[in-house]
């Protein structure tokens, strides 16, 4: 456990980081939860407007570096190819 003052308030802000970014996480799965859910209704159009409007989230969780850039990238690139084979 954290003996000096400075390591119990590092302490105190690894958990306040940690439940921010895990809410962070979350909206990224809701985010590629809706673009997916969209696209197996079948509609195209909603699941372009889909696309497009989560898109964004996916960037910024991505420059928050919540997740690596590649991998909001790889993400993007399966939900459109799925969106385009439709």
């Amino acid at each position: 456990m954290a003996n000096t003052a400075q390591t119990k308030k590092r302490a105190r802000q690894n958990d306040t980081q940690r439940i921010h970014n895990a809410s962070l996480r979350s909206t990224l799965r809701t985010a590629l939860k809706k673009i997916t859910k969209a696209i197996l209704s079948g509609d195209k159009k909603v699941a372009k407007k889909t696309f497009d409007e989560n898109t964004p989230v996916i960037d910024r969780i991505a420059d928050k570096k919540i997740i690596h850039k590649n991998k909001a990238a790889r993400h993007k690139s399966r939900l459109n190819s799925a969106l385009k084979s439709m």
